[in-house]
């Protein structure tokens, strides 16, 4: 069968050998969780409880007041000890509930029968989405509900769901696949429905073709119009716009959205939390992680309570070997790295990894190999926009695409220099937001 890809990339060692065989364990709820109230893209919930309350498994602690919040709900039952600032993996401290773990696992509310949840109404779905807290579990964490949402004036025709989990060591997406692929498939057709979508295609990369295989067969079951694309092996296959170019030759355009070329891409894992939220009302309160890498002892794939310290998660997994000096949270390309184990798994942990990391290089002036671009997805020619950046012509590096950069680090990769272009992106963007953000004020 013939593979579908997009220009440009690497594919750089996988390493998914570590877990790809590991079925999904079960990790026990810690003595205490600390549960950030900013999971998400946008702004934090807002508390709804204080110190000294008691909660219950699956209770709403935190309630997205604005378009681009979520909803945030404890992941055990217990006692709240604090509601305070709390360091976070995403690098600064946060709102953060603090719950002792009274080991009982009391529901908030007990599972009822609904009635079939395929049919609900668009708004319907969307509301039970928004109400459970769901966002996108591939790492961006975008409100879901939003992303259900599509402008009257852009009208959906396919809806992808996505599983290629490009980034090397991570396979917890891999897994579910294997072993939920039914409530992948129901939650696609709930999002298909919301999104007034006419087609579903669920696109996998070749090194999952048992993934392939499974989805092909199950597919057939349902009743939308949908197919299995299977695709080459590739980072960054597993990005939106790279994807939907790939499966669809449309290209997104230069600040555009997959609604402006007709779709929505929904992570795999999403789909699953997409029907858990509709069929049974359950929050987003758990998901899979990977913990892997040659410094984890037993790398392993596992479902772990929202606010479950990472020191917990690597111990579960036999610890970190001795030689172990880099830990990050998610792949190891796009992923961020920690400081510490205290800090809590959010609804945006795809994954906990450790390594012993060479020392840094030297960086070296650009020798215009030209290596950068050919390799980056989106067309762009990073070693000049690192040097607008530097200079500070906002102006020129806006112009040059540098807010196209979705920070795959292809470029860095690379770079035979070692230049830290995808700091320079990072950069870029944030001054000419700041920019745009003084300019409007």
């Amino acid at each position: 069968m013939s593979t579908k890809t997009f220009p440009h990339g690497i594919h750089p060692p996988e390493f998914k050998d570590l877990t790809a065989d590991k079925g999904i364990e079960s990790l026990s709820p810690p003595e205490k969780v600390m549960i950030p109230l900013l999971q998400h893209f946008g702004k934090p919930a807002k508390p709804l409880v204080q110190k000294g309350d008691e909660v219950l498994l699956g209770q709403k602690i935190g309630e997205g007041q604005t378009l681009f919040s979520a909803s945030v709900h404890s992941s055990v039952s217990g006692k709240v000890i604090s509601v305070d600032n709390y360091d976070h993996p995403g690098g600064t401290p946060v709102p953060t509930v603090s719950i002792t773990n009274d080991g009982q696992d009391n529901p908030f509310s007990e599972k009822k029968e609904t009635k079939d949840p395929f049919s609900f109404s668009p708004e319907e779905i969307r509301q039970k989405v928004r109400e459970a807290g769901v966002v996108g579990m591939g790492g961006a964490a975008f409100p879901t509900a939003v992303k259900l949402s599509p402008p009257k004036d852009k009208p959906i025709e396919i809806l992808i769901i996505n599983g290629c989990e490009c980034e090397p060591l991570l396979t917890s997406d891999y897994r579910l696949m294997l072993e939920a692929p039914e409530d992948i498939l129901k939650g696609a057709e709930l999002a298909r429905i919301a999104t007034g979508a006419k087609r579903i295609i669920v696109g996998i990369e070749d090194n999952k073709k048992k993934a392939h295989e499974i989805f092909r067969e199950k597919i057939q079951s349902f009743d939308f119009d949908g197919e299995v694309a299977l695709l080459k092996t590739k980072y960054p296959q597993g990005a939106e716009k790279n994807l939907i170019y790939a499966l669809l030759r449309r290209q997104v355009p230069t600040g555009g959205l997959p609604f402006d070329v007709g779709v929505v891409v929904q992570n795999v894992g999403t789909a699953k939390a997409i029907w858990e939220a509709v069929s049974e009302g359950k929050p987003l309160y758990e998901r899979v992680i990977s913990v892997s890498g040659q410094g984890i002892n037993e790398p392993k794939n596992i479902l772990v309570r929202i606010g479950t310290p990472f020191k917990n998660a690597v111990e579960f997994c036999g610890g970190l070997k001795e030689d172990v000096d880099i830990l990050v949270m998610g792949g190891p390309m796009m992923g961020i790295v920690q400081w510490s184990l205290d800090v809590p798994v959010v609804k945006g942990t795809s994954g906990i990894l450790a390594w012993a990391a060479p020392r840094p290089g030297l960086e070296y002036p650009c020798i215009r190999c030209g290596r950068c671009v050919d390799n980056c997805p989106m067309t762009l020619v990073p070693t000049q926009l690192a040097r607008y950046v530097k200079f500070d012509d906002m102006s020129a590096a806006e112009k040059w695409g540098v807010q196209d950069c979705v920070e795959c680090g292809c470029c860095q990769y690379v770079c035979p220099s070692k230049i830290p272009l995808v700091h320079w992106m990072r950069v870029g963007k944030n001054r000419i937001i700041a920019l745009k953000q003084k300019k409007s004020a």
